[in-house]
């Protein structure tokens, strides 16, 4: 970084002393319970050609950091690049590995003119002329602390100033319902949501992903899967999505049904999700155990032999992924014996 610009709103801790062992553009902001004019300040201090963004609880590991250096060099002063989607790892597996991914604009040219909007879960919106996508990681490290409480203080007052609840105003006090596990609360915003003629495509999915996850904690599995297949009207099939639809024909028993649908998420495990969060399972191993398992229900023994080892190839060391080979490979070498007998 050329420079850092540090924006307090109102630590109670040693931040300022610590930010200022590193830069001496540290300030003060009056917190005003709007997160979008808070970025927007941040933004107003830079003086560089671009301006990248990273809360307090965001870290660039050592490879990433150098391939954002690469970057740095690769973009030309006065170049046509406008802004750079990065990836944002949001759950972090064994050794690092990512559970959970999303995608953000993380770096934009500060004379594009960009600008923060919304009080809270705040979207920067992106510039005119060329955004790129770079192979470049974020990691969100959040720590323990619930902040709830101050979440729906927000919102009611923003919904108040409104008079009325609805697009990503909506979406958030669903969100928001949803995470304080108020699920009948959380499927009745989703719901009036997705009844809405327009919206962000990524808020539709995410609202079908989230609408399902409550009726399946209210003991609603059939609307759960009117949820999941409410998701195509919006998109094509993504991996997630199919998963869920093939765990529910799993749960049922309708086998041949679930296979159908988990060969699906292998089908479109490459295909762009769009800026929304992903579980890396679904686009890797996951749909692969469970079809292991789907065929050897069915006896089809070497399907599932098949299946467990493309799954292992992601987690080779899974106990389970091994134990079930070796009961597949024991089922199997005892039919070769019994045909040969």
């Amino acid at each position: 970084m050329d420079e850092i610009i540090i924006l307090d709103t109102g630590s109670s801790d040693r931040t300022m002393d610590i930010a200022a062992k590193y830069t001496d553009r540290v300030y003060t902001y009056t917190w005003n319970e709007d997160f979008a004019a808070a970025r927007n300040e941040s933004f107003v201090r830079a003086t560089q050609e671009y301006i990248l963004w990273l809360d307090a609880d965001d870290v660039l590991l050592p490879d990433e950091r150098a391939k954002l250096a690469m970057l740095k060099e690769q973009l030309p002063s006065g170049g046509k690049t406008a802004g750079v989607i990065m990836g944002y790892t949001l759950a972090e597996g064994p050794e690092g590995s990512p559970l959970v991914a999303d995608r953000r604009l993380r770096m934009v040219k500060r004379d594009a003119g960009c600008r923060w909007h919304g009080r809270l879960h705040e979207q920067l919106r992106f510039p005119q002329g060329e955004v790129i996508t770079a192979d470049i990681a974020v990691t969100h490290r959040r720590e323990a602390g619930n902040h709830s409480a101050r979440n729906v203080r927000i919102l009611r007052k923003w919904i108040a100033e409104e008079g009325i609840a609805q697009g990503r105003l909506l979406f958030y006090y669903a969100g928001e319902c949803y995470d304080r596990q108020r699920y009948a609360a959380a499927a009745r915003g989703y719901a009036k949501l997705l009844e809405q003629p327009s919206g962000y495509r990524e808020d539709r999915l995410i609202a079908c992903a989230r609408l399902a996850e409550c009726y399946e904690r209210l003991g609603e599995p059939g609307r759960k899967l009117g949820a999941l297949l409410q998701s195509f009207q919006y998109d094509l099939p993504h991996a997630d999505f199919c998963c869920a639809i093939a765990a529910c024909f799993h749960e049922r028993q309708e086998i041949v049904t679930a296979i159908y649908w988990y060969m699906q998420a292998v089908d479109v495990s490459s295909r762009d999700p769009g800026l929304r969060p992903v579980p890396a399972a679904c686009r890797t191993w996951l749909p692969h155990a469970r079809l292991s398992l789907c065929y050897a229900h069915l006896g089809n023994w070497e399907q599932a032999l098949l299946h467990n080892t493309k799954a292992r190839k992601y987690l080779p060391d899974d106990p389970g992924l091994i134990g079930n080979r070796e009961k597949l490979e024991a089922v199997i070498r005892k039919q070769r014996k019994e045909r040969e007998g």
